[in-house]
């Protein structure tokens, strides 16, 4: 081993304890939040649920221009008058992010008729709420195109110009299924966890590329149409999010450059407790918590 290796290997765990005590100190007294007044936000999956929460949180947070995406007109037009109403000039396009070459057809669309999209927030998503062998296959398959496969055609249709521009952000809904699996939604926490790691990746891969970041959100169980009907044992213990929350907190985390963020925060525990504890503890969390058979009332969207 040469010097400067041995020097390296000296200095690494002062360079951890550095950025701990760094972060613990940006908790206490957070950093400026970055004005949005000069972005472009597109929201996939902007026409309901979630989505629709974080199109009225950006505009409402003074974003210059809000771009819906989705598959259900009706959904994006309310959406949409929504936001003009709020001020801010707003544009829909029907885009099923399943669709590879719809996707990059429409992203020269909205370039040419709105411009740079400068923060893409990819919310669109699917659960069918069955287990593997109820699920048809063609179902499993929507699942992984929308849930995950979606990211790679929207990231690679407005990536590379916020590389060139060296300003935008990419945001990703995620879910704390993700981490924690739960029986009867194989498809979602499968295609999640794809996201999760899609989102890791990315995240590493752009430290070096100033002025583009990534937001992760890692959201429990949140109460839209999307999850319908799911019921947990102890729901004063574990109370569904509101997806008005979600939205600002995700925005909050966007103007302050937050790579990841867990929702609620104990969700941290959840994912330390999996770290080290052995698999019949965890299973005996589950049936404690009921999450074996949360998703035998599901219904999802009507």
């Amino acid at each position: 081993m040469d010097l400067i290796s041995a020097c390296r290997m000296v200095l690494f765990p002062v360079q951890m304890l550095f950025h701990v005590v760094r972060a613990s100190v940006c908790l206490l007294f957070p950093d400026r939040k970055k004005d949005l007044s000069r972005e472009v936000v597109l929201v996939t999956g902007g026409g309901r649920g979630i989505g629709r929460h974080l199109a009225k949180e950006f505009s409402k947070q003074g974003a210059k221009k809000i771009i819906l995406w989705g598959r259900t007109e009706k959904c994006l037009k309310e959406t949409s008058e929504e936001i003009s109403l709020m001020g801010t000039e707003c544009y829909y396009f029907i885009c099923d992010v399943a669709n590879r070459e719809e996707v990059y057809r429409q992203a020269k669309v909205v370039r040419e008729k709105v411009g740079d999209v400068t923060i893409l927030v990819n919310n669109a998503a699917v659960v069918h709420g069955k287990s593997l062998m109820d699920c048809d296959d063609d179902a499993l398959l929507k699942s992984q195109h929308i849930n995950t496969l979606g990211q790679f055609w929207t990231t690679k249709a407005f990536l590379p110009r916020m590389l060139e521009l060296q300003h935008g952000h990419v945001v990703c809904i995620n879910s704390i299924l993700s981490q924690s699996p739960i029986p009867g939604a194989i498809d979602y926490c499968t295609s999640k966890a794809s996201s999760l790691a899609f989102m890791e990746s990315l995240t590493l891969g752009l430290l070096d590329c100033p002025g583009v970041g990534c937001t992760t959100v890692l959201p429990f169980h949140t109460n839209t149409e999307m999850f319908q009907g799911m019921r947990v044992r102890f729901p004063q213990l574990f109370p569904p999010l509101k997806p008005e929350v979600v939205a600002q907190k995700t925005v909050d985390a966007v103007r302050a450059d937050k790579a990841f963020l867990y929702l609620p925060w104990t969700m941290h525990a959840l994912v330390a407790l999996k770290s080290f504890m052995p698999q019949i503890a965890l299973e005996e969390i589950h049936k404690f918590t009921g999450s074996y058979t949360c998703m035998n009332t599901f219904k999802g969207r009507t």
